[in-house]
């Protein structure tokens, strides 16, 4: 997984603390945590296409979310960032080389690769527990972790 997720999860839960009256221009938001603007962007526009974000163009123009943070998972966040396809892509490997084409045992469904399967039943897993958790338990929790995390965003938001 990229490091744009991260930096997608952490713009939003900034852009919940920033307010919904404020748009947020991707260069604030990565100056926050000095980050590179340009491809922060790139994360905030996949997000904005997600349905996650909405942008607006503009000097007073940036981002907000489309939603509250409670109809977001991390899920919908790793899906916008990086796309649909599984992690795993098995290149079936086992049909090469000298022990390509052995048969399968009796019974056994040839087209099944075990270690395919094994993948495909950790991701979904992996996938699931995503999708159960919304930014709003992650927003509540970093600020059970760092209380003046939200406050200390408006104001530098604010002086600048």
């Amino acid at each position: 997984m990229s490091e744009g997720v991260e930096w997608a999860l952490h713009s939003c839960v900034n852009l919940a603390w920033s307010g919904p009256d404020r748009a947020v221009s991707a260069a604030r938001l990565a100056a926050w945590h000095d980050l590179p603007a340009a491809y922060l962007n790139k994360q905030l526009q996949a997000l904005a296409r997600a349905g996650i974000l909405t942008s607006s163009p503009g000097p007073r123009g940036g981002f907000r979310l489309a939603r509250p943070l409670a109809a977001v998972s991390l899920m919908d966040v790793v899906a916008a960032v990086e796309g649909p396809e599984e992690a795993f892509r098995c290149a079936e490997i086992r049909r090469q080389g000298p022990g390509a084409g052995e048969p399968a045992a009796e019974g056994a469904d040839a087209a099944d690769c075990a270690i395919a399967h094994a993948m495909t039943r950790a991701e979904l897993a992996w996938r699931k527990a995503l999708a159960a958790q919304d930014l709003d338990e992650i927003r509540r929790q970093a600020e059970r972790q760092a209380p003046e995390a939200p406050q200390r965003l408006r104001a530098w938001l604010a002086a600048q």
